[in-house]
């Protein structure tokens, strides 16, 4: 069965297509069969960026290493049985074919409590979230006292997580493997970066999660997105020289791909 991998979290701005995008490609990249859906049916972020990447190619005659991105199936309704939900039916219809050809299933979520992010969640093998660095953020997973030290108890996107789990534990499924990122980290020591480390690394530890480096704060992501590049397509486009920041967000890809420890993964790029 394919390795499904889902990108969540219930805040946007956070970096989830960014992070679904450079996944799902330098898998692909690496001679991985990947299968990606988006859930955002509104705003469809990482499904754009998929389909920038696909007219960028067609244009310039390009063969770029991708993922195959699918569209959630429409259902006749007529064929649900009493108490059926469709959303439940599109999505495991849509999982259901993409397992056929594929290594992996990327599920990109949209930053807010839907249906469909509660099951795509109980389905996830691996779930990815990506965090700003910020207690902002950082409510969504728990609540914390005024100072930013004692962890007064789990939040919404916690307690969504924890029924996820619940439900694959019923089902014989082997536990969801929970990594968060940082993204947005600054580069000085502040306090407020301190505090944060601290209080993630002691929440890891109660709730049952991993933490991992994400993506700083950089311009090539913003400019990447119109034509659905990565930063592992650079060199296929005719750039030849990187410069300091674009290496340096390589080898957070880099980074980010081996913290994940996703299975059969070799990280050679």
């Amino acid at each position: 069965m394919a390795h499904i991998i889902v990108v969540g979290n219930e805040k946007g701005g956070a970096g989830k297509s960014t992070v679904s995008m450079h996944v799902a490609t330098a898998l692909a990249r690496m001679g991985h069969k990947v299968g990606a859906l988006d859930l955002d049916l509104r705003q469809k972020s990482f499904g754009r960026y998929a389909q920038n990447r696909q007219n960028y190619c067609q244009k310039h005659g390009l063969d770029l290493p991708s993922s195959s991105y699918h569209e959630l199936p429409e259902l006749d309704q007529d064929t649900l049985k009493p108490g059926e939900n469709p959303y439940d039916q599109r999505l495991s219809a849509a999982v259901a074919q993409l397992e056929r050809d594929s290594d992996f299933i990327l599920i990109d979520c949209p930053g807010s409590h839907t249906r469909l992010s509660q099951v795509a969640h109980s389905l996830a093998d691996t779930l990815i979230t990506p965090l700003n660095d910020s207690f902002i953020d950082f409510d969504l997973l728990a609540r914390i006292d005024s100072d930013g030290q004692k962890i007064l108890g789990p939040s919404v996107y916690s307690e969504m997580v924890w029924n996820a789990r619940q439900l694959r534990a019923q089902a014989g499924l082997k536990p969801i493997d929970w990594v968060v990122l940082r993204n947005r980290v600054g580069a000085q020591q502040m306090v407020n970066k301190e505090k944060m480390g601290r209080a993630l690394d002691n929440l890891a530890k109660r709730i049952g999660f991993r933490v991992a480096p994400g993506f700083n704060e950089r311009v090539i992501f913003r400019e990447l997105f119109p034509r659905g590049l990565t930063l592992l397509d650079l060199r296929d486009i005719g750039v030849k020289q990187l410069n300091i920041s674009n290496l340096a967000a390589r080898q957070e890809l880099r980074d980010l791909m081996k913290a994940l420890d996703l299975p059969g993964v070799s990280v050679d790029f």
